[in-house]
């Protein structure tokens, strides 16, 4: 999909996901995880597909810059789907080897990442297409969280959720 309508396509699920959203230019303007989810647009662009000296160190610069202005990271080597909607965004950490899938809710406080070096290309979560997840929760490691699951608020993660399940509590457990 093309970037600019990658930008609509955000736009459109930010509206779809927040009943206080009324309108694409607030939507635009006013929303601070929907800026760090388009400089994570264009900051894994560079990380992955820049052949030129330096690039990643310049991706990497320009999350931290977005960090500071958004309170959201997201590493550039991230890998997220379509209409990420990241609501209210403070404190929201996606790391490095993150998968995130399409249609996908985060909001705020919530980790996506590591526990410790390890020797795995992988280290942080994946999530499925569908997935919500609650303010402050953690979702630690190469764990993967099926499609449609529902992770509440301040849960802690640390094993596989299948799909279509809610998890709460730490350590998390089906409801």
């Amino acid at each position: 999909m093309r970037l600019l309508a990658r930008l609509r396509d955000d736009i459109r699920a930010a509206k779809r996901q927040d009943p206080a959203a009324r309108s694409s230019l607030e939507v635009a303007v006013a929303y601070s995880g929907l800026h760090a989810v388009w400089a994570y647009r264009v900051t894994t662009r560079l990380w992955y597909g820049a052949t030129w000296p330096g690039a990643r160190f310049v991706a990497r610069l320009l999350s931290q810059l977005v960090r500071s202005a958004t309170g959201v990271e997201i590493h550039p080597g991230a890998r997220i789907g379509e209409r990420l909607f990241i609501d209210h965004g403070m404190g929201v950490v996606i790391g490095e080897t993150a998968v995130v899938g399409d249609d996908v809710l985060l909001y705020h406080g919530v980790t996506l990442g590591g526990r410790g070096r390890g020797d795995s290309l992988r280290r942080h979560p994946t999530l499925g297409d569908g997935v919500v997840v609650g303010a402050g929760a953690a979702i630690l490691g190469p764990v993967t969280v099926g499609a449609g699951a529902r992770v509440g608020a301040n849960a802690v993660v640390t094993r596989d959720v299948l799909p279509g399940t809610t998890v709460v509590g730490v350590p998390a457990k089906p409801l």
